[in-house]
């Protein structure tokens, strides 16, 4: 049985209900996504030492952490924002985005102890937001609302270097521009 007649085999209430959570599902990977390849994005910036010594100035934080461990964080932050949006856009792997999504939330828990234990209480409520909405992505697409696998298409795999592309213009082009011309 596919998707399709799963769906229309459902009493409309029903219907409606999945496909709002379906809309829901998909505005929050993609805002999520964005946000965090540009955050990533920002800290894998960070391998560059004269970028890594301005960097405490801006994010108090930076300062507590050696190099490596922020451009891993970065690293992560860039593959799992990818990772909310091609897989299930393509259907390719689907599965990876739910589990990006749950990486990217045990990373926000850890980020939270992090802060919690610094003090930097300030941090925290962004953190638990971050994390708790990641974590419902990954319940959404693991249980509530899964993404069909499908085979690669010529039109989803242009459709998916258009995304990446968008990312390079609106997430990892500014990024970079700030972080190498911003006086900190």
């Amino acid at each position: 049985m596919t998707a399709t007649n799963t769906l229309s085999s459902l009493p409309a209430k029903a219907r409606n209900r999945i496909l709002t959570l379906n809309g829901i599902l998909w505005f929050l990977q993609a805002l999520w996504g964005l946000f965090f390849a540009g955050s990533g994005f920002g800290k894998v910036l960070l391998y560059d030492a004269a970028l890594y010594e301005a960097a405490p100035r801006a994010v108090a934080w930076y300062a507590a952490v050696p190099q490596t461990l922020i451009v891993f964080i970065g690293v992560v932050e860039v593959l799992g924002g990818i990772g909310l949006i091609l897989p299930a856009m393509t259907g390719v792997k689907p599965r990876l985005t739910p589990l990006a999504a749950a990486g990217l939330a045990l990373t926000m828990i850890l980020a939270t102890a992090f802060h919690i234990v610094r003090g930097e209480y300030a941090l925290v409520p962004a953190n638990l937001v971050l994390g708790g909405v990641s974590a419902f992505i990954a319940l959404g697409r693991w249980n509530l609302r899964p993404t069909a696998a499908a085979t690669l298409t010529t039109p989803r795999l242009l459709k998916s270097l258009a995304v990446l592309a968008g990312m390079a213009l609106l997430v990892f082009a500014p990024t970079w521009y700030t972080m190498t011309h911003a006086q900190f």
